[in-house]
């Protein structure tokens, strides 16, 4: 079997939901930014992509109808170009590049591309009309569990403290607004945001502005600050220690934004003049209980790990890792399991600063189904810049899952 090779990733600002800069831009424009900075930064015809996948963990409304096709068409790939819409929830974009990866290593394509899209401006978390089994709901209720509710039974099963929690989520706001001041996400397209406003008559005008930042990062915030907010999803029980300790302060942000990965083989590198970026090396996807389904990282990394003949010890010594903070709760106790739970893998200005060095979801924000290629993007970015032999992405996934990626810095 051959080799993947990731060309160029790239992603747009993510905004927040809602309230951001992106909130009235349509998902297929926001993958459009994407498409078009990816083939321009890697100088990858058009004519010779064959596929098109991107994950979206709600595809429905603005981004139903197979948003993966209709990206093809909004971005002028020759109509012979296929395109498909993956779903594994928050992992929908690293399935995306695992599937598209795994088709070039088959030798079904030479030359694909994956990625992902959410707007959760447009389409709400949950769907616009969920309809759940009634007969799975009574007998399993915990299938459609709220993904915060699953965070606070973490704090409180593997005792990770509202302190700790709130500690986590200063580090990751310091960590992203020291990359943005440095110039760090190299890896950001700006992105052509729709605005409509409303003129002195009453009419409705369209007109469109250019975003190249993230905008949720709050750089200035502090532990006071992080302890004042309430708890959003459960009170606090002064009988059952760490209950009521998940805030909008230390989980993720609801975010819109769209990504793209190019990926090639070596005989298509070499017909194009193409530049390797990273390899993919292998994938492994987990279950675990859903009402703690925050913890599947630290199942998956450790499988990954063990599959591939590796230790923690050799991420430390020379890779990085992408964990997703869906919730600082499962972020810190799977970084704790995985064996990087010290202050020094995580902070901000630490030598030995391995997990998430750029900053997380708790500060960059979480667009649900293009989150995982937003991780791999940066992750790319950030292994070229530093030099790292390994990188790892994972996250945990609703419904009880949890997935981890191996990708290694081509020579």
């Amino acid at each position: 079997m051959r080799d993947a090779y990731i060309v160029e990733a790239v992603r747009t600002p993510a905004c927040r939901a809602g309230r951001g800069h992106l909130a009235q831009t349509r998902p297929e424009d926001l993958l459009h930014c994407t498409l078009e900075g990816l083939i321009k930064r890697s100088g990858m015809p058009k004519d010779g992509v064959e596929d098109i996948m991107i994950g979206c963990a709600f595809p429905e409304a603005e981004q139903g109808l197979n948003i993966g096709r209709i990206a093809v068409l909004k971005s002028g790939f020759p109509v012979s170009v296929s395109g498909a819409t993956i779903n594994r929830f928050c992992s929908s974009g690293l399935e995306a590049i695992v599937l598209s990866s795994l088709r070039v290593m088959s030798g079904i394509s030479d030359v694909t591309i994956a990625g992902g899209v959410e707007s959760m401006s447009l389409v709400p978390m949950g769907g616009n009309t969920p309809r759940p089994d009634p007969a799975l709901a009574k007998e399993n209720p915990d299938t459609y569990i709220s993904m915060g509710i699953t965070a606070e039974n973490v704090a409180r099963r593997y005792n990770v403290s509202r302190q700790d929690q709130d500690e986590f989520a200063l580090e990751s706001h310091r960590k992203a607004a020291t990359a943005q001041k440095d110039g760090l996400f190299t890896e950001i397209i700006a992105a052509v945001a729709t605005v409509h406003r409303e003129t002195e008559n009453g009419s409705h005008v369209k007109e469109t502005a250019t975003v190249r930042e993230d905008d949720g990062i709050r750089g200035d915030t502090s532990l006071e600050a992080l302890a004042k907010l309430p708890p959003a999803f459960a009170a606090p029980d002064p009988s059952v220690p760490n209950s009521g300790s998940v805030t909008a302060g230390n989980a993720s942000q609801t975010t819109d934004g769209a990504s793209s990965v190019l990926i090639a083989s070596e005989e298509a590198i070499a017909k194009y003049s193409l530049k390797k970026l990273v390899k993919f090396i292998d994938y492994v996807t987990v279950g675990c209980a859903p009402d703690e389904m925050g913890i599947g990282p630290a199942i998956a990394v450790p499988k990954l790990l063990e599959r591939n003949k590796l230790s923690i010890e050799d991420i430390k010594s020379n890779g990085l890792m992408e964990l997703n903070e869906a919730f600082a709760s499962q972020a810190l106790y799977c970084a704790r399991e995985i064996g990087i739970g010290e202050k020094k893998y995580w902070a901000s200005g630490s030598d030995e600063c391995i997990l998430n060095n750029s900053g997380g979801a708790i500060a960059l924000g979480h667009p649900l189904g293009c989150t995982g290629a937003k991780l791999s993007s940066t992750l790319f970015a950030n292994m070229k810049r530093l030099g790292r032999r390994f990188g790892i992405v994972s996250m945990c996934i609703g419904g009880g899952m949890g997935a981890a990626a191996l990708f290694e810095l081509a020579e």
